[in-house]
């Protein structure tokens, strides 16, 4: 691919949601750029940018992919990202990297909830939207009620600047509404196209829509409005600059349609593109210098500076990095800074992917996204600059994942193998997170949702060969005790020579919940010599270790030596330690042993219309609501306190109250005591789980 200077680039984000037709617009973007021969589908396994294993078998899109294509002397990086909400990482990452988005939409379902997403995160960053109606072609397509729906949804500019002509089976092509030209296929494939006067029926519609776009442009520049004022008509280039000045101040969005299967309004994409979003030329970039912390600001002129905004880990090629350059040149065989790590990293062949295929590039200007194989310490969010010229921008954002499965290896000898694994995935994807949980002993992999777990176990069998076993975590159980008691704990024992002999009487009180453990010495007149009471105290942390009703570990429990005896010549820390742990058992099952079980608090962001349904559920799951708060229009926050046994699947749960729309986070708080009816049942599963053991 030949040289782009930095006026001669855009970067665009596909967004959608699922089965909106993100991959197959792209498809035929590559096709009418020249870039491909055919277009792809997605049905097939065919299509350029999902060409992951995991992909094709699923038919969705799971992790970003770069496209880019030559288009009108520019060059254009379109990235096609996954529309569920599972891999919403790769959309964070993405939208960093980009200048606008095109946020694509079905004509027959409309606006849905990856939409909404979608649009607040581009909102955040303050990028430019353009919106393209796909599957114009089906049937119970419906552009106006889109548009409606987009209006309602995010205001009154969102304006069509184009119309279809025809609907479902009949559609053949769409009006441009500043042209006012009808702009018709003029073969099967959609790659000619003929511009022909507005049909007669359509006339009308198209006038009083490009009214609306014509006063919205003037809106944007003095000048313009002057000369609106005075009545006089703008001409075409005008209205498109003043377009392009409410698209560029994110006032203006944009709407176009058409049917990428069959290739119709796909060339007016990339025409609207180069018409409307300006380069980042005009864009200027704030970071923080990491030495003196004071507020940076570069421009495309500038010294080199980029971020990383996503990392793959291929186990053949090694780690790969895709970079947006901010400002500056960025050159194969030459060194970089990594300002956030304060590393210098070496750089070798620079590539550009299409897919999976590579392309290597001689220079990069700013404005460009390019790929780097090997960077030693460089990770996904890092900013790169001259060591000379530091800056770190501010680093991607991500949500927390929500779902947590147990994980473990299917084949004995692949447990070391497992953590390499997930350290590479970790590295790959910064929504999964892994933890050990000492208590339960079990390795935890947490990410967004089912998918997006089921999709890293996939992986790891495919990419690094180990097999795993997803499975539901256990919960750590404790048990403690509600009664006091005194007890005798003898050890004694004769077998010839030295026998063994150890004798201690415990007192066992219940502490305050979080107290944990408290042991007490009050011996007096050495009924238990001194050097025995460190054994006694050791017999009875081992014997907390595993409690009297399920084996949990006992906590909350105070322990007082108060008496014993001992034998001259058999008496042994070993005999006292088998002693202490004798009493110390006996004596939890005489002082009303109770089950405990961890409680979390957890905070739900919610749309208002679903707060009755997921206060219900969580009143169904033992949960007790602490309390409502608004955070926006139509958005709230519930705080509540759930068991944390309730919430393993609750990302599953959410998801289908509030269609996708509500999220949550969640904390251990404390431990309480499980209802008798629950803990029966807990305690019985243990026990036929620990039979089962041996």
């Amino acid at each position: 691919m030949k040289e782009y200077r930095s006026d001669k680039l855009r970067n665009v984000g596909i967004v959608a949601h699922g089965g909106a037709g993100k991959t197959s617009v792209t498809e035929s973007l590559l096709f009418n750029a020249g870039a491909i021969t055919r277009i792809g589908r997605v049905d097939d396994g065919t299509t350029v940018t999902d060409f992951e294993p995991e992909e094709i078998k699923r038919k969705v899109t799971i992790s970003a992919a770069l496209a880019p294509c030559e288009w009108r002397d520019h060059k254009i990086n379109f990235i096609d990202t996954p529309g569920y909400a599972d891999f919403v990482g790769e959309v964070k990452s993405v939208l960093r990297a980009v200048d606008s988005t095109l946020i694509v939409l079905c004509a027959a379902s409309g606006v849905e909830v990856e939409t909404e997403k979608a649009w607040t995160y581009a909102s955040e960053l303050n990028l430019p939207r353009m919106a393209f109606i796909n599957k114009m072609d089906r049937e119970n397509a419906d552009f106006y009620s889109v548009i409606q729906d987009l209006q309602n949804k995010f205001g009154p500019t969102v304006l069509p600047i184009q119309i279809p002509i025809g609907s479902e089976e009949s559609f053949r092509g769409i009006v441009d509404l500043v042209k006012m030209k009808a702009i018709i296929p003029s073969n099967n494939q959609g790659f000619q196209i003929s511009e022909e006067d507005v049909p007669d029926d359509l006339k009308e519609k198209a006038l009083e829509l490009r009214q609306l776009l014509i006063d919205a442009a003037a809106e944007t520049d003095d000048g313009l409005l002057a000369k609106y004022l005075d009545g006089e008509e703008l001409s075409d280039d005008e209205i498109k600059k003043g377009l392009a000045k409410g698209i560029y101040q994110s006032k203006i969005f944009p709407v176009m349609c058409g049917a990428a299967y069959k290739n119709i309004g796909i060339q007016q994409i990339m025409n609207a593109i180069l018409d409307y979003i300006p380069s980042s030329e005009t864009s200027s970039f704030l970071g923080m210098n990491p030495i003196s912390k004071e507020v940076v600001e570069r421009i495309t002129s500038d010294s080199f500076s980029a971020i990383v905004f996503k990392t793959t880990a291929d186990p053949f090629v090694g780690r790969l990095s895709y970079i947006r350059v901010f400002s500056g040149t960025m050159k194969p065989d030459s060194t970089i800074y990594n300002a956030t790590k304060d590393k210098i990293e070496r750089i070798g062949n620079v590539f550009t992917l299409r897919g999976k295929h590579q392309d290597t590039l001689s220079v990069i200007h700013a404005g460009d996204i390019a790929v780097v194989a090997k960077l030693q310490e460089t990770a996904t969010g890092d900013s790169l600059c001259d060591k000379e010229k530091p800056i770190v921008f501010e680093p991607i954002t991500y949500p927390k994942p929500m779902f947590t499965m147990c994980i473990e290896a299917k084949n004995k000898g692949d447990e070391d193998k497992i953590g390499n694994a997930l350290n590479r995935l970790m590295d790959e994807d910064k929504t999964l997170k892994v933890i050990k949980n000492v208590e339960t002993k079990q390795l935890l992999i947490s990410g967004i949702g089912e998918l997006h777990t089921d999709i890293m176990a996939e992986r790891m069998k495919r990419k690094f060969g180990v097999d795993v076993i997803l499975s539901d975590p256990k919960v750590p159980y404790r048990e403690t005790i509600r009664g006091t008691v005194k007890v005798e704990g003898k050890h004694k024992k004769q077998s010839g020579g030295h026998g063994q002999y150890g004798h201690v009487w415990l007192q066992l009180d219940p502490l305050p919940v979080g107290t944990n453990f408290e042991f007490v010495d009050s011996i007096f007149g050495g009924s238990v010599p001194r050097q025995y009471i460190p054994a006694v105290e050791k017999g009875v942390r081992e014997a907390l270790m595993g409690g009297v009703l399920g084996g949990y570990p006992m906590v909350d429990i105070k322990v007082t030596l108060y008496d014993g005896s001992y034998h001259n010549v058999d008496s042994s820390e070993m005999a006292f330690k088998i002693a202490s742990t004798m009493a110390l058992r006996k004596g939890a099952l005489q002082a009303k042993p109770a089950l405990l079980e961890p409680i979390c608090n957890v905070k739900i962001n919610v749309p208002d219309s679903f707060m009755g349904d997921v206060i219900a559920d969580l009143n169904g799951k033992r949960g007790r609501i602490q309390g409502m708060e608004p955070i926006s229009e139509g958005t709230g926050i519930i705080k509540a306190q759930v068991p944390m046994s309730e919430m393993f699947r609750y990302a599953i749960d959410l998801r289908s109250i509030t269609q996708g729309r509500g999220y949550f986070d969640l904390n251990f708080s404390h431990y309480e005591e499980v209802p008798q009816r629950i803990a029966e049942m807990i305690i019985a599963t243990s026990k036929k789980e620990k039979s089962e053991e041996h």
